[in-house]
């Protein structure tokens, strides 16, 4: 095996953890346009950025359903429970950015919105910490030969 190949075989880790903290800044971002909302301007950027942050976490978790989890259940299949228990986490998620979405696209209050925000942020943080918690290791030992952006995200 090459250097480049190694390389490319420790980087999904990496990459997944990179992908989460450029996630959890878009949801700060959010939240602070959440809590200045009350300006017509404001309320417009809010839009975009719960728009934004709501896209990236949908496609992140879409790619991992599709292509991470199988890749790590083919290679770990001890791991079925707590692999199905983030698919799970994921449908959770996709059900709150809907009733974000929303409420978005109402033009709902900025307080209902950040409301909304702070569900999700609690939420993606426990499944973020549980999945780098649980595959970290295994993933910067996974040959799993695809593009990044399709297994966590265009982020």
């Amino acid at each position: 095996m090459s250097e480049r190949e190694k390389t490319r075989l420790v980087a999904w880790g990496r990459e997944m953890r990179e992908v989460h903290d450029r996630l959890r800044a878009a949801h700060r971002v959010a939240l602070d346009e959440a809590a200045a909302g009350r300006t017509p301007s404001a309320s417009r950027d809010l839009l975009l950025f719960c728009h934004g942050f709501c896209t990236a976490l949908d496609r992140h978790h879409r790619g991992e359903d599709a292509l991470l989890f199988p890749a790590v259940a083919a290679e770990h299949p001890d791991l079925a429970e707590p692999l199905r228990k983030l698919e799970q986490d994921h449908a959770m998620i996709g059900h709150l950015v809907g009733a974000l979405q929303a409420d978005v696209t109402a033009s709902a209050d900025p307080d209902v919105l950040g409301r909304h925000l702070d569900g999700i942020g609690a939420i993606m943080e426990s499944h973020f910490r549980f999945e780098e918690r649980t595959l970290l290791g295994i993933l910067d030992r996974l040959d799993l030969r695809a593009e990044v952006a399709d297994v966590l995200g265009p982020l």
